[in-house]
This record gives structure tokens, sequence and C-alpha cells, in this order.
């Protein structure tokens, strides 16, 4: 199996282009406030949990309406007193969330090899806002909002599959997170790339563990890093680097 091999690429958004824990980190200041406090791992840990509870329980719900109620949940949780105003802010924080360093190159040099497909646990507003970050237009973008459903919902991957003619065998989607993505996208049969953006941290992050093992088909630590091997996998066909 080769990158090369490949027509379409479906990314999952946040995690992988978008630094989401920094950006959750930085909008949970205002709650958290100065001093020692609470930590970042612990943190991010405590929205792991809560999120994706939440989106089980409310898979119809906006993403951004839903953070807002990640956060309301968080201050209960750590006994710190919030109003709705900040529950909102932090709810309408995806939009400032970075996007990770490579991101928007790599991507500018994937779209010239490969159909572009994003499928996000998001709403259409707030990745509108992701994707001025991110630099280029996509082929199609799937989100939480217009399906109904929050990954690891396989009805999310079903959904991107017949809206792209069922072409499983010339797509590989890429994803950081083993729960969210690589373990349905693989119950499905789909062939899958782990961007490892937590190489060498410790813990899971803003993401829960995966319940059981999960396989992948490619692994790398950045998607400069997947550029990086669709260059060599292009010099060593014959076909060039470009």
């Amino acid at each position: 199996m080769r990158l090369i091999d490949f027509k379409l690429l479906s990314f999952d958004c946040y995690g992988t282009l978008v630094d989401w824990e920094t950006g959750i980190w930085a909008a949970l200041q205002p709650l958290l406030g100065p001093g020692p406090g609470i930590a970042r791992d612990a943190a991010l840990a405590a929205f792991a949990q809560i999120e994706t509870a939440h989106e089980a329980e409310m898979p119809a719900m906006r993403y951004c309406d839903l953070l807002s109620e990640v956060h309301r949940r968080l201050a209960a949780r750590w006994g710190i007193a919030a109003g709705d105003d900040m529950h909102r802010a932090f709810g309408h924080s995806i939009g400032a969330w970075p996007a990770f360093p490579d991101s928007a190159e790599a991507l500018q040099y994937l779209k010239r090899h490969y159909r572009l497909v994003i499928l996000s646990n998001v709403d259409r507003a707030s990745f509108a806002e992701s994707n001025a970050r991110l630099g280029v237009a996509f082929d199609a973008v799937f989100t939480a909002e217009d399906i109904g459903s929050y990954k690891p919902d396989p009805r999310n991957f079903r959904h991107m599959l017949a809206a792209l003619g069922g072409a499983r065998g010339e797509l590989l989607h890429v994803a950081q997170s083993l729960y969210h993505d690589h373990a349905p996208a693989k119950a499905l049969g789909l062939a899958t790339a782990w961007i490892d953006r937590r190489q060498d941290l410790p813990g899971w992050g803003a993401t829960p563990p995966p319940a059981a093992a999960v396989a992948w088909d490619f692994h790398f630590a950045s998607l400069a890093a997947l550029v990086a091997a669709h260059r060599a996998e292009l010099r060593d066909s014959g076909g060039g680097a470009t």
C-alpha cells in the first residue's frame, strides 16, 4: 500500500489540522484564572471525558452549543462560578484555535495530488472560520451538524462514503484521534493514516483512549512528514516530486 495509490484524502480537522488542545487551553483561561490551579493535562482530560459524554447524549446539538455546555459542566466540576456569557464565549472560540504550523502548506501540496475532504465533529459556521486558517478549498465538507451525529458513530463515515459515491478503495482517512477516527474507519474497511500529533507526550490529551487496540496503515508525526513520504514515493515511482 502506497500513499500515491489513493485519489481522495479525508481529514479530521480538530487535533489533526487545527491545534485544538492549544485552542481549548487558551479558551479555558478566563474560567481558570491566574495561579497554579488546574494543570493543562488534567484540564484536557476532563474536557475529553465531558465532551465525549455530551456528544453521545446530544448528537444533534450544534458543536458550538455543545462546547458551551461542556464549559458549563467543567465549571461545575471544578466548583468555579461562571455566567452564560463565559460559556457562550468558550463555545464560539473555535475560530480562534490555531492551525498547526505545517497544515496550510501541506494541504496546498496535497491539493495538487488528491481531492481533499473534511469529516469533522463541528458545525458549519465554526468550520468556516477554521477553514480560513487552513488556506485551501476542500472538495467536500461533512460536519456533525450535517449528519446529526458525532464520531465515532459509524454513521458519519457511512454518510461521507455515500456522498462520495462509495469510493472506499480510493480514499485514505487522515486523522489524529484513534478513538474518534481510526477505530470506526478501520471497522468500515477504510485505509487510514495516523497523524500522531501527541507523539512522545504522556496521556491522551483532549481525546479519550480507544476502547481496544486500533490498527492504521500509515503513521506520521506530522502532516509535513506525510507530505515528505508522498514526495519520496513519487520520486521512487519515476513521477518526480512536485
